[in-house]
C-alpha cells in the first residue's frame, strides 16, 4: 500500500476540533468516511482513551484502511456502510451515544488515484464511479439512459454546469451512435461541445459533469441530507462533530442543520426561553473555515475544502 499518496486534509484543525469531547476514558468517534483511514489513524494516536467505529462502502478501502489500523487492536470497529447508516450500525454495536464524529466528504484519494475506477477525467477509465462497486448503476448506465432532460438537471444541479444543455445534446446525438463505456470519449465530448469562452475558466471542462455524474450515481446528496441530522442526532451532550466538505451543495447542507441546531425555536415574544426551544447546537466555526495556503501548496486536493463544526450543548426533548 502506497501511504505517501493519501494526505488527509486539515488534519490538525480536524483533531484540534474534536479534542475536547474526545480526551476522556471510554469516548467514542465515529470516522464516517474512512477511505485510506489517514484520520482514523490519526485520531486513535491522538487520543489513546478513545475508540473508533469507521465506515465506508466501499471494500477496498475496509481492506486498506484495515491493515494500516491492524496495529490499535480492538479499539478501531471498521464496518461495511453508507454514512446515512449510522442510526442501525450503532445500535448493532449497542452504542446509544458517541463524543465525536468526522466526516470527510467527496471522493477517496485512492478511488482518484486508482484509473479503473472512472472517477478521475484526467486519465481514460470504464465510466464507473460507484464508491460501492457491488451495487448501484455506473456513470455509463446514467449517461446511455437517463432522459435528456433528467441529465440537464443533473448537470445543472449537482455540477452547477452553465453549459448542461449543449452537453447533453451532445452526449444524447452521441449515444444513440455508440453507448459510452469509458471516460475519454466523455471528456473529448466535453471539450467540443463547449464553446471556447467556457473551456478558458475554472479548470478542466470535464470537472463539473464528471462531479455532477459522481454523485447521482453515489446518491451523495441524499445519503447526506439523512446522514448530518442523523450524526447530530447521534452526539452525546458535549460531542463534536466536523464536517469537511469540497462543492457548495455539500457545504450549503452542512451549514443548513448546524444552522438550525444552533437557532431558537420560541415563538417571538416570550419573556423567559423554555429549555426545550433553546438551541441543541454551539456552532464551532465562524462560517466554513478554509485550508491554509502552506496545505493547499502540499496537497492540492485541500484547495476547495470547507471545514465547519458544532457542539452538541443539549439533549433532545422527549
Amino acid at each position: 500500500m502506497n501511504e505517501t499518496r493519501h494526505v488527509p486534509v486539515m488534519l490538525q484543525r480536524c483533531l484540534d476540533m474534536l479534542a475536547p469531547a474526545l480526551g476522556r476514558p471510554g469516548a467514542v468517534v465515529v470516522d464516517c468516511t474512512l477511505g485510506l483511514g489517514g484520520h482514523s489513524e490519526a485520531l486513535l494516536t491522538r487520543f489513546p482513551e478513545a475508540r473508533l467505529i469507521a465506515l465506508d462502502r466501499d471494500k477496498e478501502a475496509l481492506r486498506l484502511s484495515g491493515e494500516r489500523l491492524a496495529p490499535f487492536g480492538d479499539r478501531a470497529t471498521l464496518v461495511h456502510a453508507v454514512y446515512d447508516e449510522l442510526p442501525g450500525v450503532l445500535d448493532r454495536l449497542g452504542v446509544p451515544r458517541v463524543q465525536g464524529v468526522l466526516f470527510d466528504l467527496g471522493v477517496s484519494s485512492m478511488q482518484l488515484d486508482e484509473a479503473d475506477r472512472g472517477f478521475a477525467y484526467a486519465q481514460d477509465a470504464p465510466l464507473d464511479m460507484r464508491m460501492d462497486q457491488t451495487t448501484g448503476i455506473s456513470a455509463a448506465e446514467v449517461l446511455n439512459t437517463y432522459p435528456p432532460g433528467e441529465l440537464v438537471r443533473i448537470l445543472r444541479q449537482y455540477g452547477e454546469e452553465k453549459q448542461a444543455k449543449r452537453i447533453v445534446a451532445a452526449v444524447v446525438r452521441e449515444r444513440e451512435k455508440e453507448p459510452f463505456t469509458n471516460s475519454a470519449r466523455l471528456v473529448e465530448l466535453i471539450r467540443d461541445a463547449l464553446p471556447q469562452a467556457a473551456k478558458r475558466t475554472g479548470g478542466n471542462p470535464a470537472k463539473r459533469t464528471f462531479q455532477a455524474l459522481r454523485i447521482e450515481v453515489n446518491g451523495e446528496l441524499t445519503v447526506l441530507e439523512r446522514a448530518v441530522p442523523a450524526a447530530v442526532k447521534a452526539l452525546a451532550v458535549g460531542g463534536r462533530i466536523a464536517v469537511l466538505s469540497y462543492h457548495s451543495l455539500e457545504d450549503r447542507l452542512v451549514k443548513q442543520v448546524f444552522a438550525a441546531g444552533a437557532t431558537s425555536t420560541a415563538p417571538p415574544g416570550l419573556p423567559v426561553v423554555p429549555e426545550r426551544y433553546q438551541p441543541k447546537l454551539k456552532l464551532l466555526t465562524r462560517g466554513a473555515e478554509l485550508p491554509t495556503e502552506e496545505e493547499v501548496a502540499e496537497n492540492r486536493r485541500a484547495a476547495p475544502a470547507r471545514l465547519r463544526g458544532a457542539e452538541r450543548i443539549r439533549e433532545d426533548d422527549l
